[in-house]
């Protein structure tokens, strides 16, 4: 087998455009509720469209896809994201847009999916730290460029534009993957089993993401959250989420999604709470609070690819457990700052922890898809994307309902100790103690640790 890292490229280009798009409307919606005349309520549907079918569908999807031709599915999703995004910005009202938004998530979640996917196919075993680690840092880099490049695009094009600028990036990876991908199989239609396990799953996830989305800003809508243990519990006792949890406990997974969710948590929350406490109580200008989070960024896109190679040569557990050590670190040397950050106090220890997470990154990938079954590697490149999406919308959740608790006064210190000791802080255990296997899964072929996990 040769590897093809052109396919890797394009498993990176999309996962950035895909997670791009999940924070640079942000800046955008007090621009797209005054241009289609709805209030800012109506206008957050911008948001929630897109993030409510992605985090909704990832688990069908996964299940869906395992077996299918992974050349159409990818062909199929990439075209109709690109396609929703001009519809998006063509919009010539709301119902429009919303309607378009649920489209583009829906195809996103198939992205989401088959990235990992697509990466660890494409290379040998021995070349896959680095493989993984391409999608695995150019995603979360697009979340936290996001609203930098949304606020650029607004200011000298208009909110239209921010939707059409992926389009670009879409057209190339259409390209690329077909004339690089091989054929290899055709998409086969849901039948009703799986249909009725899709609504279920998405009903109970949807209600969960938007109760953590509307609690962060109105507390007593958290309790929505129970609303979705009935049909999440009715789909993992069922067939459809018996498989999904046999494979995890097969492959001893479950404490390498642990870590996945509480490292994309730690890395939310801090990224929400440095942003707001810079400009809200220390009178740092928007510029100068941009400039200094994007050091966590840096810090990450240096030391994304130096993870991979060291994964390779030293092993995925070894360099992921590092990784998440120096993420700790970095957000704990946060938390006793006190009253008068500086930028330059806050950058160097953002770049700490973003070095951390570029470390952490593409091995803990390659850690979860390396011991997944051949036949199950989008099932659990759906159930990680899980795991990581409710975990960006988790941080932040918490760390507002922190910093109300704590007060005006501390507010910014307990959700930077929230960030650190409560989500970071546990990736390091759970990634460093191997999980319990509860049967022989098929793992292809290591030389190092990537199938204890």
């Amino acid at each position: 087998m040769r590897d093809r890292w052109v396919l890797v490229a394009v498993a990176g280009a999309l996962s950035f455009v895909a997670m791009l798009d999940m924070n640079i409307v942000n800046v955008a919606l007090a621009d797209i509720a005054e241009g289609l005349h709805v209030s800012a309520a109506t206008a957050q549907w911008a948001v929630l469209g897109y993030q409510l079918p992605v985090v909704a569908l990832l688990l069908p999807i996964g299940r869906w896809l395992d077996g299918a031709g992974t050349r159409y599915a990818l062909l199929a999703a990439t075209a109709g994201f690109a396609l929703c995004s001009a519809l998006v910005a063509l919009s010539p009202w709301a119902a429009w847009l919303i309607a378009a938004r649920v489209g583009q998530g829906a195809c996103a979640a198939v992205l989401f999916v088959l990235m990992p996917v697509l990466a660890i196919r494409a290379v040998r075993p021995e070349a896959r730290g680095r493989a993984m680690s391409v999608p695995a840092t150019l995603g979360p880099l697009g979340a936290v460029t996001g609203p930098a490049v949304g606020g650029l695009l607004l200011d000298q094009l208009g909110w239209r534009w921010v939707f059409l600028v992926k389009i670009p990036f879409c057209l190339a990876a259409l390209a690329v993957a077909w004339k690089a991908m091989p054929r290899d199989g055709a998409l086969r239609v849901p039948d009703r089993r799986s249909l009725a396990d899709a609504l279920s799953v998405a009903g109970g996830l949807a209600v969960l993401l938007l109760a953590l989305t509307l609690g962060s800003e109105q507390p007593p809508w958290f309790l929505l959250a129970a609303a979705a243990v009935p049909p999440l519990w009715w789909w993992l006792r069922g067939p459809g989420g018996r498989p999904v949890a046999g494979v995890l406990r097969a492959a001893g997974l479950f404490r390498a999604h642990g870590a996945v969710l509480a490292s994309a948590a730690g890395f939310a929350a801090m990224h929400y709470v440095v942003a707001l406490h810079l400009q809200q109580d220390e009178g740092v200008s928007a510029t100068a609070t941009g400039l200094t989070v994007l050091a966590f960024p840096l810090g990450m896109g240096l030391a994304g690819p130096l993870g991979g190679r060291l994964a390779d040569r030293y092993g995925f557990r070894r360099v992921a457990v590092t990784g998440a050590a120096l993420t700790a670190a970095g957000l704990l040397l946060l938390v006793p700052l006190g009253d008068g950050w500086s930028p330059s106090d806050v950058a160097w220890r953002l770049a700490l922890a973003g070095i951390g997470m570029g470390l952490n990154g593409g091995p803990t990938q390659a850690l979860v898809m390396g011991a997944a079954p051949p036949e199950r590697t989008a099932t659990v490149g759906s159930t990680v994307q899980v795991a990581r999406s409710l975990g960006f919308t988790l941080g932040p959740a918490l760390a507002t309902a922190a910093w109300a608790l704590a007060g005006s006064g501390h507010g910014a210190r307990a959700g930077l100790a929230l960030a650190a000791a409560a989500a970071a802080c546990p990736a390091v255990p759970l990634l460093a103690l191997p999980g319990r296997r509860t049967a022989v899964a098929t793992v292809p072929e290591r030389t190092t640790d990537t199938v204890s996990t």
